[in-house]
């Protein structure tokens, strides 16, 4: 894939309010985005403790309507896609035919033959035309809606009462992994409670040329509770927390959702044939294959482990490290780390990452690091 050398990233709609804020940029899956505003560690203890504000234009949305649109979903990815209810939202993965992992979804069912598939920027691409390949001989249309959307989210504990402010939509009957029509601020949006934070809060989709208006009005309405802008950044440090995977660190083609330790997602019972069902079933039956397991592991020390530092232990290596960063909400070095499972038990000891040659020893704890008191 070439591209022109003139061709720079791609920008949101609220790139020049980005800057006006004074936020640090960053080439991110091919978008210039905001990583801060200000400290990460601000901005991310506003998300646990008030409430921060994203700008995540950059994700991939994909329409998929037609009388067989719900068919083609349940032969394309490996989730019961066809048994979501409308309103709903499902994750979900996206797979090769030998069961690799092309991206991790999350598909909203907005109505009886309408659903909305959201992928990763970096995957979007992909995704879109895996999903018009496996659309051949389904009544059933995929739609690149990618300029259709700018996707802004409030999240923390003071984000149900920032929105409900903005809003007649039921908020108090939205449960988690829910979506429905509506107005946030007079703008027209799907308000879906949904994010990758571990915290409550909105996912809003709404019109590119809406995003400054809706973006004002949130930022008016938490202004009373501490709502801050948030960047890439804290939103990595808050997932990892979490323990959410992301896709290139604990999500890769190499991987089946068998080996990420979500095997829970790939549902053999629905209907008819989907990508890569033969091989995931093998991977799932394959009793003589112990695949290394996702643990957390916790610093003793200081050093930050990074993507792709060895795990070592009893003198060889015994896995690596897939995300990495400071926790500012346990103030320690924190990591994600695939190991052989004779060491992913909590509390194992002699596990050590290996930092430029240093042996540092890290506590292996059970994921995630954090989890919000409901």
């Amino acid at each position: 894939m070439s591209s022109s050398p003139t061709a720079g990233p791609r920008r949101t709609a609220l790139d020049a309010l980005h800057r006006s804020l004074g936020a640090t940029m960053t080439d991110f899956a091919g978008w210039d985005m905001p990583l801060r505003y200000g400290s990460e560690r601000d901005e991310h203890n506003a998300v646990r403790t008030r409430a921060g504000l994203f700008d995540l234009s950059h994700m991939g949305e994909i329409t998929v309507t037609g009388p067989q649109a719900a068919a083609l979903l349940d032969h394309a990815l490996v989730g019961n896609i066809g048994g979501v209810s409308t309103g709903r939202a499902r994750y979900t993965m996206i797979c090769r035919e030998d069961g690799g992992i092309l991206d991790d979804l999350i598909v909203y069912r907005l109505a009886d033959t309408e659903y909305m598939v959201v992928a990763n920027a970096s995957n979007a691409q992909v995704v879109l035309d895996a999903l018009v390949e496996r659309a051949a001989g389904f009544d059933a249309e995929v739609r690149d809606d990618r300029d259709a959307y700018a996707l802004l989210a409030v999240q923390g504990p003071e984000s149900p009462g920032i929105v409900k402010g903005l809003t007649d939509a039921d908020l108090d009957g939205l449960k988690y992994y829910a979506g429905l029509p509506g107005t946030v601020a007079g703008v027209p949006a799907l308000i879906a409670r949904t994010g990758y934070t571990g915290e409550d809060g909105f996912e809003l989709f709404v019109k590119p040329e809406h995003a400054v208006e809706l973006w004002q009005a949130l930022t008016e309405a938490g202004e009373g509770v501490g709502l801050v802008p948030c960047g890439l950044s804290c939103r990595d440090t808050l997932r990892l927390e979490a323990g959410m995977p992301l896709y290139g660190h604990e999500l890769t083609t190499e991987l089946t959702p068998f080996d990420a330790g979500l095997g829970r997602v790939v549902k053999f019972e629905k209907e008819g044939d989907f990508v890569g069902r033969a091989a995931l079933r093998e991977a799932a039956e394959n009793a003589n294959h112990e695949p290394p397991v996702l643990v957390g592991l916790i610093a003793e020390g200081r050093r930050v482990p990074r993507a792709g530092y060895p795990v070592v232990a009893d003198g060889k290596v015994v896995g690596q490290v897939t995300s990495g960063a400071p926790s500012p909400t346990l103030g320690k070095p924190i990591a994600m780390a695939y190991v052989d499972a004779m060491y992913a038990a909590p509390g194992t000891t002699g596990v050590a990452v290996d930092i430029r040659g240093s042996h540092e020893p890290y506590e292996v704890v059970a994921l995630p690091f954090y989890k919000r008191s409901k």
